[in-house]
Parts: structure tokens; C-alpha cells; sequence
């Protein structure tokens, strides 16, 4: 009877020291698991990292290759285009468009001021490569291939009537040269004053007023 008291207390005691085993096992796993979780979370936030670094580095390169190349805002400074044109307006310069075809009479356009290069100027396209430009009796009258005895020029759609181009001169243009002037005549710095505009200096063409709001524009090229 006792034996058989012994092999029961062994096997009891033999359960016993499995269901600890299998206990201390599960808490293993247990550990094991919550480790997991925690590397997992890891992995995902470096992830996420990494795709946000990538994005912003993406975007930086665009946005630096659309200033740079493409378009690029800039604010007008001072009155030599005004009506038209106010100080503190917020323009966006159309970059890339001189890039596959020539600027236009009528073009309002961002160039670098050929006397100091550091400065920028707004002014609009008058005169083109290879005509003749001459001023007189407060008029502009163009000489070209298309019209040898010359045209009085019609300004009439961005200018008031009452203005007076002041100036006498003759300027004969190069096959990259423009002749530029600001819409306010009489209080702007431009091609009567300082000479014809090499096309190397301009920047682009205006193309949208974004500021302000109401006075929201999209610029496009005249037909004379």
C-alpha cells in the first residue's frame, strides 16, 4: 500500500513540476511576444522615418528645380508700371516659357537691370530683334521687314490715352536685343535711359498676379 502511495505522490509530484515547466513556458512565450511588439513598433516608426526624409528631400529637389528653372515669384517694387502694375504686388515669372519661344511686344517681363545685375527690373517689351525703334512727338513708331515705312505703335489696351512717351531718339536693335519701357513714361527707368536689353538678362515673363487677391491675374500675350 505504501508503494503504491509513493508511485501516486511521484506521479502527483512529477504533474506538478510539468504543469510548472508548462507555466514557466507560457511565460516565456509571453515575454517573447511582447518583444516582437515592441521591435515591430521599431521597424515602424524607422520606416515611416525613412519615407518622410524621402519625401521631404523629393520635394526640396522639386521645389528647388521649379524656382530655379520653371517659375519663381517675385514682388513688384516702386510705381514705373503703374496702373497696371502696383508696388507690393505679388507676381509668379514664368521661367521656362523663353526657353521655347521669343518674347512678344506687349510682354510684361523680370530682368536683371544691365547696370547692376543684382537688381531686378519690370518693364514691357516694346522693340524686337532686328527692327528699328524711334521715339518722337511723345509716340513710338517701329520700323521691320513687315512694315519699312514704319507704324505708329497702338498702346492703347495697357495705356491711357493721356500718356505721353517722352524722348526723341532712334535706337536700331541686334538680333538679341529688346527694347523695353516701363507703362508709368514719365516716372521709369528703362531703354531710354540706359539702352537696348540684352535678351541674356531677362528672367521670364510675368504670368500670374497672386497678390493681391483682388486683383487675381492671369497675363497673356497681346495682339497688335
Amino acid at each position: 500500500m505504501e508503494i503504491e502511495k509513493t508511485n501516486i505522490d511521484g506521479q502527483e509530484e512529477q504533474k506538478t513540476a510539468m504543469g510548472a515547466s508548462m507555466e514557466l513556458k507560457d511565460k516565456k512565450v509571453g515575454m517573447e511576444g511582447q518583444g516582437d511588439g515592441v521591435m515591430g513598433a521599431i521597424k515602424s516608426f524607422l520606416d515611416f522615418s525613412f519615407e518622410t526624409i524621402r519625401v521631404v528631400i523629393v520635394s526640396l529637389i522639386i521645389i528647388f528645380v521649379v524656382r530655379s528653372f520653371v517659375i519663381q515669384p517675385f514682388f513688384v517694387k516702386g510705381s514705373s508700371m503703374e496702373p497696371n502694375f502696383q508696388d507690393g504686388n505679388y507676381l509668379i515669372v514664368n521661367e521656362i516659357g523663353y526657353r521655347l519661344e521669343e518674347p512678344k511686344r506687349g510682354d510684361v517681363i523680370v530682368f536683371r537691370y544691365p547696370n547692376d545685375t543684382s537688381e531686378f527690373f519690370i518693364k514691357r517689351v516694346i522693340g524686337l530683334p532686328g527692327e528699328t525703334l524711334e521715339i518722337k512727338d511723345g509716340s513710338v513708331k517701329i520700323y521691320n521687314q513687315e512694315n519699312p515705312l514704319g507704324f505708329l505703335l497702338d498702346e492703347s489696351t495697357y495705356l491711357a490715352n493721356s500718356v505721353v512717351t517722352a524722348g526723341s531718339l532712334s535706337e536700331e536693335l541686334g538680333g538679341d536685343e529688346y527694347f523695353v519701357l516701363g507703362d508709368n513714361r514719365g516716372a521709369s527707368s528703362d531703354s531710354r535711359r540706359w539702352g537696348k536689353l540684352s535678351k541674356h538678362y531677362i528672367i521670364g515673363k510675368a504670368w500670374v498676379r497672386a497678390w493681391p487677391f483682388e486683383n487675381f491675374a492671369v497675363f497673356e500675350s497681346f495682339n497688335y
